[in-house]
């Protein structure tokens, strides 16, 4: 295909997000791996295996409050009027009360615990002002988890409270899907690490879809910028769960990308009707899925945000949490091209009377500006039927670097 063939075929039909979003999702292998890791090295991690308690929590029963342990009967009738009168000793029997803390062994004898609010201590006689049934203020063995029960099942991803219940439910090592594993494969000419000349620009767009990999659970083979033999590159890195490849994607004679994966093996999408990041394309090479992202900077991080966060998802068993979201009135208007899904970058700001937050767009369009991305707090999502949001609209804030 020459290159006017290329210009003229180009993006003349672009595929809607959900729909490239699936064919991706369709080529991703999930992985059959698993390591046993530490609780503390468990944080992000998918279990593979149903994790079930190995001991109750609490194990034992314990005091729910600060207080004093005793025999509920011993504080039948108590009011304010006419109090329960109490020896305090070191341990609980007709007529005497124990002091307990949160969490403390329920004591010998003991069938409740009276809230400290609730007393008056003056040496060693307590007045009790309010009665306490049996079993009241106390913890009951497995109160919280039962012996047996199902804690978490294959595709969850660990959060440091459930390791902290693992750990009071008697586990240690847990059984996990190892880490999807990425190839990034910057490519391009005139791109350096460092100290650009004229001509050459700093590379980016590897180390940000490197860090954005680990961060969602993932870990990279970094490889140094492809000028020449990507076909080369590409199969080298066959063996991982992805290969990503940043810049060479847009329609032109030294775009070269799509044209590459297509010799090798399929590319079912290039094209994609969302704004910034038309130009990326989707492809598969021995069964190893291919994503190929475009290299303008923010293009390639609505990219990899939008294709491959969810297919690391998938890889590892596990479904992408929701982005967290805010309100936000906006300062601007926000114009959309209609059949594209927009991606509005905005700074959010607190109201001066503390009543509500605004939203100012960073750039409406653009697709290099990577100011306009580290400047921003998150972006407007304007669905594909729209043609923007009008200034003063309240719209839904995507604070997308909050994601796993």
């Amino acid at each position: 295909m020459d290159d006017s063939d290329r210009h003229r075929v180009g993006f003349e039909e672009f595929a809607r997000m959900g729909t490239a979003r699936a064919q991706l999702l369709s080529a991703v292998t999930p992985t059959d791996g698993t390591e046993r890791v530490g609780l503390r090295e468990a944080d992000g991690r998918v279990v593979a295996t149903a994790v079930e308690a190995r001991r109750p929590v609490p194990h034992y029963e314990r005091a729910a409050v600060d207080g004093y342990a005793v025999r509920a009967r011993d504080t039948f009738g108590a009011s304010e009027r006419s109090p329960a009168s109490l020896g305090v000793g070191d341990s609980v029997r007709s007529g005497t009360a124990t002091r307990v803390h949160t969490g403390s062994k329920l004591p010998a004898g003991a069938d409740a615990v009276v809230a400290a609010a609730s007393t008056d201590r003056t040496g060693e006689d307590l007045a009790v002002f309010e009665p306490v049934p049996a079993g009241g203020n106390v913890s009951a063995v497995g109160e919280d988890v039962t012996g047996g029960q199902r804690l978490f099942g294959p595709g969850h991803r660990l959060r440091p409270s459930d390791l902290g219940l693992l750990k009071a439910a008697g586990h240690g090592p847990v059984e996990v899907y190892n880490r999807p594993r990425v190839s990034v494969l910057p490519t391009g000419e005139g791109i350096v690490q460092s100290d650009p000349g004229p001509g050459e620009t700093v590379e980016t767009n590897g180390q940000t879809v490197t860090q954005y990999v680990e961060r969602w659970g993932g870990q990279t083979t970094d490889r140094e910028s492809v000028t020449d033999d990507l076909r080369a590159a590409i199969e080298r890195d066959l063996d991982h769960d992805v290969v990503v490849t940043t810049g060479g994607t847009s329609v032109g004679g030294r775009e070269v990308v799509p044209d590459v994966v297509t010799e090798m093996g399929e590319v079912f999408a290039h094209g994609v009707a969302l704004s910034p990041g038309r130009s990326v394309a989707l492809g598969a090479v021995d069964r190893t899925p291919v994503l190929m992202l475009p290299g303008p900077p923010v293009a390639c991080i609505v990219g990899a945000v939008q294709f491959l966060r969810p297919a690391l998802a998938a890889v590892a068993h596990a479904s992408p949490t929701a982005h967290p979201t805010s309100e936000a009135r906006l300062t601007r208007k926000v114009p959309s091209e209609p059949g594209v899904r927009t991606f509005a970058r905005v700074a959010l700001t607190a109201d001066e009377d503390g009543d509500g937050v605004t939203a100012t767009p960073t750039r409406t369009g653009g697709s290099g500006a990577l100011a306009s991305v580290a400047l921003a707090d998150g972006w407007v999502v304007v669905p594909e039927a729209r043609e923007g949001y009008a200034e003063g609209k309240t719209v839904v804030v995507e604070e997308w670097e909050g994601c796993v």
